[in-house]
């Protein structure tokens, strides 16, 4: 089977390629390697001259290049984005081209070369302020952030080819992932980096919302579950099932790194933020087999390892 995964040399991305690359997968990255983070080369360097990896150096924006590097594949995994709730405030037209026509790209190239199925990767964002916990997939839809919003149209164009158009199309919606090779703007790698700098740690808020952190691992499970079975036409929640609070996850951290005389300094929440996320996974089990696996504490233990071993 041959699976192209856009946005393949990203942080979920070069997980998946990887997991699909052992499992005995050809696979297509789709990559335009963009400014927004630096270590995407890095991400590839292990795998990058497995025989099965192809990889592209283009833009999801890219129509006919798209096309092109799609034909002959049996999946799309679609990673690509524009992501950060704060940066699609400021930059709402990068963040809207991205992540919505980007979409559509990747949506008409997908039906054009018949396709098996198109993993879309969603997020929790697109539920905005919980109305009740967990959250399960027929919560609301109402985002508090242009990233959200985006994600959201995303959704909604995918769910149109669907039904529509007949492409079998299956929508994730992921939950705070974490672990190695996560994005540097994500907060666990960024308060690693200020407290093995000796610099003030900054939480926004009390530091008592709350958040499903799931770790890599079981994101890239999921998502290759989604390919796997028979699911189409259907939203899954990704998540660990479980909450902690951000102040409990920043202990986590300081014990995994042995630390004991941290700084810390609240600052207020910035616009976008949401209070929790809790995903409701019941449906994720029971359709696709999912079964997250690795607890925050460990999961937090992985990322310092990593961290100093490639990082420091």
């Amino acid at each position: 089977m041959k699976v192209l995964i856009t946005g393949g040399a990203g942080f979920i991305g070069s997980h998946t390629t990887e997991a699909l690359l052992d499992r005995g997968y050809r696979v297509i990255v789709y990559d335009n390697f963009d400014e927004y983070y630096e270590g995407k080369e890095e991400n590839i360097q292990i795998f990058q001259k497995d025989p099965n990896l192809t990889l592209i150096k283009a833009d999801v924006l890219n129509y006919d290049r798209l096309r092109g590097a799609i034909k002959g594949s049996d999946f799309v995994i679609h990673l690509a984005a524009q992501p950060g709730v704060r940066f699609s405030l400021e930059n709402p037209l990068k963040t809207t081209r991205v992540n919505v026509v980007g979409t559509l790209c990747v949506l008409m190239a997908a039906k054009q070369e018949a396709v098996q199925k198109v993993i879309l990767a969603s997020s929790s964002s697109v539920y905005g302020i919980p109305q009740y916990l967990p959250v399960d997939e027929k919560h609301r839809k109402k985002p508090i952030s242009i990233y959200g919003a985006s994600k959201l149209a995303a959704e909604q164009y995918s769910k149109l080819f669907n039904e529509q158009m007949e492409l079998p199309v299956v929508i994730l919606r992921y939950h705070t992932v974490y672990g190695p090779r996560q994005r540097p703007d994500m907060a666990i790698h960024k308060w690693t980096k200020q407290i093995l700098n000796q610099q003030t740690v900054t939480v926004y808020g009390n530091g008592e919302q709350t958040r499903d952190f799931t770790y890599i691992d079981d994101a890239v499970e999921g998502t290759i579950r989604a390919i796997e079975t028979e699911a189409d036409g259907e939203t899954f929640n990704i998540g660990s099932g479980t909450r902690t609070n951000v102040n409990q996850t920043l202990e986590l951290l300081i014990r995994a790194l042995h630390k004991d005389d941290v700084k810390i300094v609240n600052e207020l929440c910035k616009p976008g933020d949401v209070p929790d996320t809790y995903a409701d996974i019941r449906k994720s089990e029971r359709i696709l087999g999912y079964r997250p696996r690795v607890a925050l504490r460990d999961g937090i233990e992985n990322f310092v390892e990593w961290f100093k071993k490639n990082k420091t």
